[in-house]
């Protein structure tokens, strides 16, 4: 049994497909397109990726940071030419959010933009980094500075690739999950992980459709991320993506009731809610405040000064202008853990 939520976006709208055994769908998604030929970018065995039904180029991928970078975007458009790939044809992802965001890149920069499917086989990107057409790459100067708007063409998330998970992945995009609570969904704790997916996809997709480019709304989906893009490069990434979106739940928690935004309670509920998926809620020993300030100031929202997506009395909102002196004091007031402590309840967690 499948769930099928739609993206509008006019001429650009396609479907998400959320459930067991949709990545066989990808034959007649490619069909649809009319593509005689497929580029499928795998950062998963061989057998992990169905059949396009057309003449097919398989290339190897690397999940991980490490490879979110414009060399790989290059190294891919220079393999697509060499297949002799058209704009006409089209190219598959199957991997993570990383593997999502660097062929989603490459797609919309080739030939000035050819058709993407993406296949994502992680949580995090089942119910993130796949929907909604934002494609990027880091920069040594910040997390995902270099990118392009380009929307898929369909997404199926199949829930058969999460079984073959290991823990802490599950843990990484239950990150994601658990920040939904506080931007429109609140009521997912408890619920099935396919129907926590499919929640988490209809959020997003409502909320891309009126705001495609990001300019008002759709910084709601960003709530949590500005410190836990920030501690992703503090630590070198070896804090996940969920686990730091964790962490800057509870902060953005904190820092609205610290703006008066919101009241004890409703601080606490952030705190409660990451603790409840079994996600980190400290920041790691050693990571200096002032290197996450001045990591913060380069976030993308961040057009004059400190800007968060934080909860207050008409629910989430982006604010601007944050003073760095109530970032720091209440950076200052998390409790502590050694990021080997934070990382081992992560793996000990369960999924």
């Amino acid at each position: 049994m499948s769930t099928t939520i739609p993206v509008r976006l006019n001429e650009r709208s396609y479907d998400v497909l959320v459930g067991p055994g949709v990545r066989h769908s990808l034959p007649g998604v490619v069909r649809r397109l009319g593509a005689r030929r497929a580029a499928v970018v795998s950062a998963r065995p061989p057998d992990w990726v169905p059949d396009t039904g057309v003449e097919t180029l398989l290339l190897p991928a690397r999940d991980g940071e490490q490879d979110k970078r414009l060399s790989t975007v290059e190294d891919l458009c220079g393999e697509f030419a060499r297949f002799g790939l058209t704009r006409s044809d089209v190219v598959v992802s199957c991997g993570g959010g990383t593997t999502t965001d660097v062929v989603g890149l490459a797609a919309a920069l080739y030939h000035r933009g050819v058709a993407v499917v993406h296949l994502p086989t992680t949580l995090l990107a089942q119910v993130d980094a796949s929907v909604g057409g934002k494609t990027a790459v880091n920069l040594t100067a910040g997390k995902n500075l270099v990118g392009a708007y380009w929307q898929p063409s369909a997404v199926l998330c199949d829930t058969d690739y999460l079984t073959t998970l290991p823990r802490r992945e599950v843990l990484n995009g239950l990150g994601e999950i658990a920040r939904c609570h506080f931007i429109g969904a609140p009521g997912l704790r408890g619920r099935s992980l396919p129907e926590q997916i499919a929640a988490s996809v209809t959020l997003k997709a409502g909320i891309v459709a009126q705001d495609e480019r990001d300019t008002g709304l759709r910084h709601l989906l960003n709530y949590g991320h500005t410190l836990g893009h920030a501690l992703e490069i503090a630590t070198d990434f070896a804090l996940r993506h969920g686990e730091a979106v964790a962490i800057g739940t509870v902060f953005a928690g904190r820092l609205a009731g610290a703006l008066g935004r919101i009241d004890q309670s409703r601080v606490d509920e952030h705190r409660a809610v990451v603790e409840y998926y079994g996600l980190p809620t400290a920041l790691p020993d050693g990571v200096d405040p002032a290197v996450l300030i001045r990591q913060m100031h380069r976030d993308k929202k961040a057009i004059t000064g400190l800007a968060f997506v934080l909860d207050g009395p008409r629910g989430a909102e982006l604010v601007s202008d944050v003073p760095p002196e109530l970032v720091a004091r209440v950076l200052g007031e998390l409790p502590r853990e050694r990021l080997t402590d934070l990382v081992a309840a992560t793996d000990a967690a369960p999924a």
